[in-house]
């Protein structure tokens, strides 16, 4: 059974509108997304630019609906709604009217090979030059900084000349991950942008942080997504957590340390020094602050 079903008419209307090396960002609802940066990139994404379906993946092939279950909705003594999962590419179009394309939706939980199958047949079909991805990472960093990223990618020559926290480290994979390792593989551009996230504030939304994924996009592709279209949800947000960080000494105390950490870290880097420990230290840090938001947390706008 195929994976993926095209849309003849959105394939025609990207013939007709798009060039040579197009451009394909992924969005994926799934293993890390800290901040729901992804999420956020997405809808915002979504709202600027006029969707097109061209083609959509086979879903009940790819989900394990049991280990994440779908919303229904009960009203009185009937189901009135399903939110159906979808996996879709969309063609979308950038404020200055240039296409590009929108890879979305739930992330595969299994047949991950199928699919990264089925996307690469639509990379070559519709012309992809490169592909760019955005979420977030949970990282020991105060929210009073300045937002950094970590950017990799299948060719160093596409990355920005920008200093990396990270050495060489093992993690669980995710489909996300694994499409951009086969599509360097077989000789493709692929580039991911992963947006520290201050790990107390991961399981919520940051809009901070997805704006600065919408800037790093614009950086590697030439894209304009005009990521101020969130500076109204990101300052709601930053006053949240101002809020919540007012309410406790602890915290302040915890963010005050995480402070101390950043400024020393961007000096150590400013002077070409080594690094003095672990980065990040959320661990040691995060004990109290996690105990406090696991019991005051809630969603920041806008939500889910």
């Amino acid at each position: 059974m195929a994976l993926i079903t095209w849309n003849a008419e959105g394939v025609a209307a990207w013939a007709q509108r798009s060039g040579q090396h197009a451009v394909m960002v992924q969005s994926m609802r799934g293993f890390v997304d800290a901040g729901k940066v992804g999420r956020l990139v997405c809808a915002h994404l979504l709202d600027l630019g006029s969707p097109v379906r061209v083609a959509t993946f086979d879903v009940d092939e790819l989900l394990d609906y049991r280990s994440r279950r779908p919303e229904m909705t009960f009203s009185v003594n009937e189901w009135t709604a399903y939110e159906e999962p979808d996996l879709a590419i969309d063609m979308v179009m950038d404020a200055e009217q240039t296409p590009y394309l929108l890879l979305h939706g739930v992330e595969p939980d299994i047949r991950w090979e199928g699919y990264i199958s089925a996307v690469m047949e639509a990379v070559r079909r519709l012309g992809v030059g490169l592909t760019v991805a955005a979420h977030g990472i949970p990282m020991g960093v105060p929210h009073t900084r300045p937002l950094s990223s970590t950017i990799h990618g299948t060719r160093h020559d596409l990355l920005p000349d920008t200093p990396s926290f990270f050495g060489t480290v093992q993690v669980p994979a995710s489909a996300q991950a694994l499409l951009e390792y086969r599509l360097g593989q077989a000789g493709h551009d692929a580039v991911t942008a992963a947006v520290h996230v201050p790990y107390y504030v991961a399981q919520s939304a940051l809009p901070a942080a997805a704006q600065h994924a919408l800037t790093q996009i614009e950086a590697l592709t030439g894209l304009s997504l005009r990521p101020e279209g969130l500076d109204e949800d990101a300052a709601a947000a930053r006053q949240e957590i101002d809020r919540q960080m007012a309410e406790s000494e602890e915290v302040q105390a915890i963010v005050a340390a995480l402070e101390v950490q950043y400024e020393q870290v961007a000096t150590a880097r400013a002077e070409g020094l080594p690094l003095d420990g672990p980065i990040p230290t959320a661990d040691e840090l995060g004990a109290e602050f996690e105990k406090f938001l696991a019991q005051q947390r809630r969603d920041l706008p806008p939500n889910d």
